[in-house]
């Protein structure tokens, strides 16, 4: 049986860090317990849900602050790349890869790895009322790909949200990133090659 998945979302901390909550039959799946884990654990209440799974996109201190509280006081089961695990706080119950998938309300959604802002940071692709909802961390924002330190990480960010986001999913398609406002691939798409000359 598949089950609606709702989104719920919070903005925490002095860093404007997105902390998402999917919705479905009386379960959340947490997608970055950034801060304020209260605040987060008040918005699973509010949706009406338990969180049972817990996504951490990567391993920036600003994205993790609250996820040893979270875990605590949920028992939830915590998901991240393999490439991130050894550098979180707390311990990873299931190491993703990239094609791996996360199951929640009823149905299997794609994990997509992005390399370059971090390691191996992981991507969520969820579709909501045939639409797909891209929870990107940090590294796709309106205007350009997350920050990288090198040359070299930021080819690798570059080909990997092209090839693994912009030429897989429809321009409709909504990105949720880790700070600030969404955007769509449609939005984006006609400045990626500004973001190739330019380098950020």
């Amino acid at each position: 049986m598949t089950n609606d998945i709702t989104l719920h979302h919070i903005s925490v901390s002095e860093m404007d860090n997105n902390c998402y909550l999917l919705a479905s039959n009386g379960e959340g799946l947490l997608i970055d317990a950034a801060d304020d884990a209260q605040a987060i654990l008040a918005m699973a209440e509010q949706a009406g849900v338990k969180i049972t799974k817990v996504l951490t996109t990567h391993r920036h201190w600003d994205h993790v602050r609250a996820l040893q509280e979270v875990l605590k006081e949920t028992d939830a089961t915590h998901y991240a790349a393999f490439l991130e695990s050894p550098a979180l706080p707390s311990s990873v119950d299931v190491e993703l890869q990239h094609d791996d998938t996360i199951e929640f309300g009823g149905r299997e959604h794609d994990v997509i790895i992005l390399r370059g802002h971090t390691p191996g940071g992981a991507c969520l692709a969820v579709d909501m009322d045939g639409v797909p909802h891209l929870f990107v961390g940090d590294s796709l924002f309106p205007g350009g790909v997350g920050k990288t330190t090198s040359e070299g990480d930021f080819v690798r960010l570059y080909k990997d949200v092209t090839e693994r986001l912009f030429d897989i999913y429809p321009d409709e398609a909504v990105v949720w990133p880790g700070h600030g406002k969404a955007t769509t691939l449609g939005d984006e798409r006609p400045h990626l090659g500004d973001w190739w000359d330019r380098r950020w």
